[in-house]
């Protein structure tokens, strides 16, 4: 037995790199359609057909080298060393530069193999391997979610709403600047922008603001609760919600985390969800929430609403349209983290 399997290691030893490479590239590429397809639908299906499609650029590239490596190993090789020392040094990405380098050593050694022996790469079970399990991931995750996204309900309705159930009831501010307001660079502000925003100079730039923003030391001063409390951006919306005037008017403000959460619905039915206090969790829910109106706009890329709690000193609580809390760093303005303002229904019409 030991012979045979001395011999075997003989034989087919120097195919070991080729194998590593091959079944390596595979995985990330199975990773990679898992996560593209996933982000899609949970991000990235709003607007034009070009904003979903770019979600599927990473399993794309994935997909590409994997299949060129196994067609031809050198030039795969070669492109994926490349492609490593670009990650590594222009995106600063060490640790994945390096692994791609290696991965991409692995198969310039099996480029060489196969040159030696002069024999063509055995290409269609490994070519199988790649395609069939990438589209059944991409397939099964698109079925599953087609039901949720294809009875995704918007109204168009982007005036102030009044949202009531599972014990609150809010008017919710319309689209402007206390809803959705966004910003030059693209995205929308993050808690700390918001936070500071009454704070002099009056404005979403926060890092302009005395006291705050990165240090001379390279820490970072963030808003606190109390600025949030003092000078956040809904304080001064007017009654109507559409213009922020020079001084506080004391009528909208932050939502909490549970209002967000307890104010949750899908297909005009409160979703019946509470949280519990924890986070980077999905709350308990009676039905699952999704991205729809009112408390939503299912046709802007916004997925996440900041909320007036922070969880420490850099992080501030935010709600998914799916019921998620989790918190993250105050500064992270982006086109996915917007907010909403609220205020008291009492004595607010329809």
């Amino acid at each position: 037995m030991m012979s045979k399997i001395s011999q075997w290691l003989k034989e087919n030893g120097n195919r070991f790199p080729g194998w590593a490479a091959k079944s390596l590239m595979l995985v990330f590429t199975w990773i990679a359609a898992y996560w593209s397809i996933g982000e899609l639908y949970h991000e990235g299906w709003w607007g034009r057909w070009y904003n979903p499609a770019a979600y599927l650029i990473p399993v794309s590239i994935f997909l590409g080298l994997t299949l060129a490596a196994i067609r031809w190993p050198k030039v795969g090789g070669g492109i994926i060393i490349a492609f490593g020392i670009f990650a590594g040094f222009f995106f600063g990405a060490p640790p994945v530069g390096v692994a791609l380098v290696f991965l991409g050593g692995l198969f310039w050694l099996e480029g060489r193999r196969v040159a030696k022996l002069d024999e063509r790469p055995r290409n269609l079970r490994w070519t199988r391997l790649a395609v069939i399990p990438t589209v059944l991931i991409i397939l099964g995750f698109s079925i599953y979610m087609a039901p949720v996204i294809l009875t995704r309900q918007d109204d168009g309705d982007r005036t102030a709403r009044r949202i009531a159930g599972n014990g609150v009831e809010l008017v919710w501010a319309p689209e402007g600047p206390g809803w959705n307001w966004q910003q030059p660079w693209g995205g929308y502000p993050g808690w700390d922008a918001i936070a500071l925003y009454g704070l002099d100079p009056v404005g979403m730039d926060w890092r302009s603001k005395p006291g705050y923003g990165r240090m001379e030391d390279g820490t970072w001063h963030h808003a606190t609760a109390g600025d949030m409390a003092e000078y956040n951006v809904c304080l001064y919306l007017d009654e109507d919600g559409l213009t922020l005037m020079d001084e506080r008017q004391d009528i909208w403000r932050m939502p909490t985390v549970d209002e967000a959460i307890l104010s949750m619905a899908r297909h005009g039915d409160n979703a019946g969800c509470v949280w519990d206090g924890e986070y980077k969790v999905q709350v308990a829910c009676e039905i699952l929430p999704d991205k729809e109106t009112p408390l939503w706009a299912p046709d802007l890329s916004p997925i996440y609403y900041w909320t007036v709690d922070e969880h420490d000193d850099s992080l501030g609580y935010f709600v998914s349209y799916n019921g998620f809390v989790s918190a993250t760093t105050k500064n992270s303005g982006n086109p996915r983290h917007s907010y909403r303002c609220v205020r008291d229904a009492a004595g607010v019409g329809n």
